[in-house]
């Protein structure tokens, strides 16, 4: 019994454990698969955004859309946070809730969508070909996290690869559309930085549930406000295009976005978006009839090498 004892306890001993958890440590590569799949499924419903805008323009009004696509979304969210009677999140977390209400949930989907109304879909992708890499500097900043130097190299050879794709798709011309995509750019990397934060302290998809809640004494009136001003044309394609950014990219998305990043890193799952814009093109030629040129599969493979290194690269 002794000599069996003795076996097992060497067993034991021999199975690593997680830090902090005692639990073995391969629970944390699972999690970690985990939480890159929800991220990469945040990452899809992305990538189908701006499409779904182009086609909710078609009937909607850039204010009416943004407001409505909000409201909805809040609604999704307000009912799920009283079904499961949700308590309010402390006073510690309301100003990290306003960054992301105003990043993520207002001021990307409207600049963006301001910017659709003169840009196609392509050139727009540039904005989210940045966004990884700003979301890693916002990071660095605001999270404390220090990626390694073979992170940075990937991560700028892949944001270098996706801008020239992305403004060669739209024939390397800038637009009047840029400064509402710039400003895009900000805005959202600050509100992805804050939201990941939050989703280590609270599940992901009440963090985006209370940023929309917090919008609702404020999109309510505006909605009411643009539906009366701008004209409403409701299609096939303008109401499935409001469904799903509202249903799909406002909550779901983000819902699994949050979780991902919580799981895997802030850095590494905004590296997951740098297919982001290869993905959104694909959907502009399902859904929108524009055209790829045949670079369009060399710079898919440039841009998954430089994922798959900024996803083994240790900070």
């Amino acid at each position: 019994m002794r000599a069996q004892d003795s076996a097992t306890a060497q067993t034991a001993k021999a199975v690593p454990v997680a830090p902090g958890t005692g639990r073995p440590a391969t629970g944390r590569g699972s999690a970690a698969r985990a939480g890159t799949l929800q991220a990469a499924l945040g990452v899809t419903a992305f990538s189908l955004t701006f499409p779904a805008t182009a086609w909710g323009l078609e009937g909607f009004g850039p204010w009416s859309l943004v407001a409505v696509r909000t409201v909805l979304a809040a609604v999704i969210a307000g009912g799920c946070l009283l079904a499961l009677r949700v308590p309010l999140p402390g006073r510690r977390h309301w100003a990290g809730l306003a960054v992301v209400a105003a990043g993520v949930v207002l001021g990307f989907p409207m600049l963006t969508t301001l910017a659709l109304q003169t840009s196609t879909t392509a050139h727009a992708a540039v904005v989210v070909g940045l966004l990884p890499l700003t979301t890693a500097l916002f990071s660095a900043l605001r999270v404390g996290t220090r990626p390694s130097r073979t992170f940075w190299v990937a991560a700028f050879a892949g944001a270098a690869v996706v801008i020239a794709f992305t403004v060669q798709q739209s024939g390397g011309a800038l637009t009047s559309a840029d400064a509402y995509l710039f400003g895009a750019l900000l805005i959202c990397a600050a509100g992805y930085t804050e939201g990941g934060r939050l989703a280590r302290v609270m599940p992901g998809w009440q963090v985006i549930g209370w940023a929309l809640a917090l919008c609702l004494p404020l999109t309510v009136p505006v909605a009411a406000i643009a539906l009366s001003y701008e004209p409403v044309r409701l299609t096939a394609h303008s109401v499935t295009g409001l469904l799903w950014v509202a249903a799909g990219s406002q909550f779901f998305g983000l819902v699994v976005w949050y979780r991902g990043m919580a799981a895997i890193g802030i850095p590494k799952a905004s590296q997951l978006q740098l297919a982001q814009p290869l993905l959104t093109l694909v959907w502009s030629v399902l859904l929108l009839g524009e055209h790829l040129t045949p670079a369009a599969p060399l710079t898919a493979a440039a841009v998954l090498v430089c994922i798959a290194v900024t996803q083994r690269a240790r900070g």
